[in-house]
């Protein structure tokens, strides 16, 4: 999850004078929530003395800017895995994820027991392409090890212009060993919103990640299905959706809420400590047609967000496996010459108060897709019977009247290939249905 918020200004980074401002601004927090300016000086004076030590015994010359850039980076490492500092082509990269385009693998990736960690593969993405799953280890990039890698360092290394490979070397939970994947890198997509009608008045819509405009587009497609027909049942797919922007998932999330608490956020200074709250707009159109939000352990952040209040509220039904259990907040603070701090800042919380930070969001109904390569490895698996209908017999009778139902969704080959493959959104749509006959019946 990634917001923007100028709380530092002004800064600048090569000098040995800067570097010392930039602890004295974080020194001077209030009571309590901070070390003792006495300390903080003592430890500054250590850190002066060791710059000066290094600039002139070394056994080659130093330069200052970078050895202080690595100070920051050792400084920030200590902390979490979300915090880091990000030079002016790093920041570049971090505003073109959420407003323009970049060419990678497609992979959201974290810091893991000290292992680089894919948090989910972007739909549609080579790595996607290429198989790549949440959980997966990266354990070296182009043959070097990841050990001790910084989370930038890796995304640069990942990162390269379209038409070029990068071979990372995967390890997953229950191989023996570590396979060597090439991946050829392309545009990664912006587009957050993938949307269909698996039948009439059952919607499937997919959100990749939370960008600047993905509320925007979702609504959108709502407006797109209403046109078309009446919604029986919607299902918001967020299954290795990374994360993305915290006001998209508050957005969203009161697409669906009238009132009530969507999230809140608890950090050591009362700037950090906020209330998002639903509320109903005039003139906007309201949904209360039945929705299933299907999550997996690719599920992070923002997403979070959205499946953790809509299951509070109780506005949805959450299918799937348990989320990732990213629970924190990083704030982007700009600093001069381009250069960023991102920052961990505070903790978020679900509207009933749960922090899901490393337990994740725990669904209403669990249901696991089948690994894509589980029939590969279990060889003495028997092949399924064939199952034969009247429709497959030669000559058989035509039935004489239509469905238009069925002539709808029989007629879309890739949505049929898609739900057969996929066993939570089949399993999801057929939840809806069931909540439709259910409604009716009580209508009675």
């Amino acid at each position: 999850m990634k917001i923007t918020r100028r709380l530092l200004t002004g800064l600048t980074l090569p000098t040995l004078g800067a570097a010392l401002f930039l602890f004295l601004a974080f020194s001077h927090l209030p009571d309590g929530q901070a070390a003792k300016p006495q300390d903080t000086y003592e430890h500054l004076e250590t850190f002066a003395n060791i710059l000066h030590i290094i600039q002139e015994s070394y056994v080659e010359e130093v330069d200052s800017e970078e050895a202080i850039e690595g100070a920051i980076r050792g400084m920030l490492k200590s902390l979490d895995p979300h915090s880091s500092y990000l030079r002016a082509d790093d920041f570049k990269e971090l505003q073109m994820e959420t407003e323009g385009a970049f060419t990678g693998i497609g992979i959201e990736i974290t810091m893991r027991d000290g292992m680089l960690t894919v948090v989910s593969p972007i739909e549609g993405t080579p790595a996607y392409k290429k198989g790549l799953r949440a959980a997966d280890r990266i354990v070296e990039i182009d043959g070097e090890s990841t050990k001790d890698i910084s989370l930038m360092e890796a995304v640069n290394k990942l990162r390269g212009p379209e038409g070029s490979e990068v071979t990372v070397s995967i390890h997953r939970e229950g191989w023996s060993e570590f396979r060597e994947i090439t991946i050829v890198r392309g545009v990664i997509p912006i587009h957050s919103i993938r949307a269909a009608m698996l039948e009439p008045g059952y919607a499937h819509i997919r959100v990749r990640n939370f960008q600047a405009k993905t509320t925007r587009d979702f609504r959108e497609a709502l407006d797109e299905f209403h046109q078309e027909t009446a919604l029986k049942g919607l299902i918001l797919d967020l299954r290795n959706n990374p994360g993305g922007l915290l006001d998209q998932a508050v957005q969203l999330s009161d697409v669906f809420l009238d009132d009530g608490v969507i999230v809140s956020t608890k950090g050591r200074i009362d700037k950090q400590n906020m209330i998002f709250d639903a509320r109903k707009t005039s003139g906007v159109k309201s949904y209360r047609f039945p929705i299933v939000v299907l999550v997996n352990e690719g599920s992070a952040s923002a997403s979070e967000i959205v499946a953790g209040a809509l299951q509070d509220h109780q506005r949805a039904i959450i299918m799937g496996s348990p989320t990732f259990g990213k629970g924190s907040v990083q704030t982007i603070i700009p600093l001069n010459g381009g250069a960023g701090l991102r920052l961990t800042t505070a903790r978020y919380y679900t509207p009933s108060g749960a922090s899901i930070q490393a337990k994740g969001i725990v669904p209403d109904i669990e249901v696991h897709n089948d690994p894509p390569d589980a029939a590969e490895d279990d060889t003495d698996q028997q092949p399924a019977r064939p199952i034969f209908r009247e429709k497959d017999l030669e000559q058989h009778l035509e039935n004489d009247t239509k469905d238009p139902a069925e002539s709808i969704s029989t007629e879309d080959e890739e949505i049929k290939e898609l739900l057969a493959q996929d066993r939570q959104l089949h399993t999801a749509l057929m939840l809806l249905k069931g909540l439709q006959v259910l409604e009716k019946q009580r209508g009675k």
